[in-house]
């Protein structure tokens, strides 16, 4: 065999175990986190039927925290403030977990008397009211980011968005904690479009309102005077940084190209920013304006994405989708220029990272990053 052959097969092989062994970590990780979660639980029930009950007295669990850290000492995770935090994921998930409302005195259900001790029964997290996507997404998000979500979303509907959210698209901390802030949750939907005049199946039509919001938040771009920045130097940034861009996209966007070329009468024109959308099966056609919406854009558009739905789109593929990503916009003047379009398309405005708040820049992270966390 010659000596190229091999390397080949050598960088093969590697490629292949190194697959193996981030696939093989990444389920670790996973299996890890969900013991930790069934485990928190099981203390956190613990700690609520006894300390809401008056069966302890004030500052108890202060006192089981500083007793634990001298039986295991090194042991992390374990901080009075924390064994709260346990207590109300136990709370708050209980009635989703054990089908029915907490009943105080229902001690069995959480621990084993041993004797003159008791130990605490860790059972596996399950609850028939989610799908099983649901629960993955669930079981796979660290307890930090369960907590987070807790203290701010109160609805089930909102505490579920934001779970796979996490799961899916890997938030940090940080970005999580941003998103909750600005109410992300409360913005599906909010982007002015024309969806429901344009897109005739209601299913298709939700989800489309779902994989778009009204405003992106676009950090990784760093130009020093947003005022003096074009189209084109905005759209060099975005392919430069494009794993960060569809991570602010959402989940589901494909990147496609950019400057993507059509041909109509044997003229050439370009779309800034082409995707593809898995969930709606359809083109999304981005295009960035550096200043407000105005509406001889939708125009433009419109005739995009006619070309995109002639020349590109697949028989099998939904009518194609055209976002027009500005720095800001009036309701009115969108509804009255997408009034008579026939095409489905919204206007979102974007953010830069000059403009974010300073503790908010950074919320997205870089390649290495990701790699890191998977």
């Amino acid at each position: 065999m010659e000596q190229s052959q091999i390397t080949k097969e050598y960088f093969q092989a590697v490629k292949a175990i190194k697959q193996a062994i981030l696939e093989s970590r990444y389920r670790a990780a996973r299996l890890v986190n969900k013991e930790v979660l069934a485990l928190y639980y099981a203390i956190g029930g613990f700690i609520s039927l006894r300390s809401r009950t008056a069966q302890w007295g004030t500052n108890a669990i202060g006192v089981i925290s500083e007793l634990l850290q001298q039986e295991l000492p090194g042991l992390r995770g374990f901080s009075e403030t924390n064994i709260k935090r346990m207590r109300i994921f136990y709370e708050e998930w209980r009635g989703l977990f054990e089908n029915r409302p907490p009943v105080a005195d229902e001690l069995t259900d959480v621990i084993i008397p041993m004797g003159d001790t008791i130990q605490i029964m860790i059972r596996p997290l399950s609850a028939d009211e989610l799908s099983r996507e649901d629960m993955e997404a669930f079981l796979s998000v660290g307890f930090t980011h369960h907590s987070e979500i807790l203290a701010k979303a109160k609805e089930l509907n909102e505490r579920l968005y934001y779970i796979r959210k996490c799961a899916t698209e890997f938030w940090s901390k940080e970005k999580l904690r941003y998103y909750l802030k600005d109410g992300l949750f409360g913005q599906q939907g909010t982007m002015p479009n024309n969806f429901a005049l344009t897109i005739t199946n209601p299913e298709l039509r939700q989800r489309a309102l779902n994989s778009f919001k009204d405003e992106y938040f676009l950090d990784f771009v760093n130009i020093e005077d947003p005022d003096e920045m074009d189209e084109r130097v905005l759209e060099q940034q975005i392919v430069r940084n494009i794993k960060n861009f569809i991570m602010a996209l959402g989940r589901d966007f494909s990147f496609v190209g950019n400057q993507y070329r059509l041909v109509v009468d044997e003229k050439e024109y370009f779309i800034d920013l082409l995707f593809f959308n898995r969930r709606l099966q359809s083109l999304v056609a981005i295009e960035l304006k550096r200043g407000d919406f105005k509406p001889e854009y939708a125009g433009k558009l419109n005739f995009y994405l006619s070309a995109l739905d002639e020349y590109v789109k697949l028989p099998n593929e939904n009518p194609s989708i055209g976002i027009i990503l500005c720095k800001d916009k009036n309701s009115k003047t969108v509804e009255f220029a997408f009034r008579d379009i026939n095409k489905p398309m919204g206007v979102a405005s974007y953010k830069t990272s000059s403009e974010l708040p300073r503790e908010y820049r950074g919320i997205l992270p870089d390649p290495d990053e990701l790699r890191k966390l998977m």
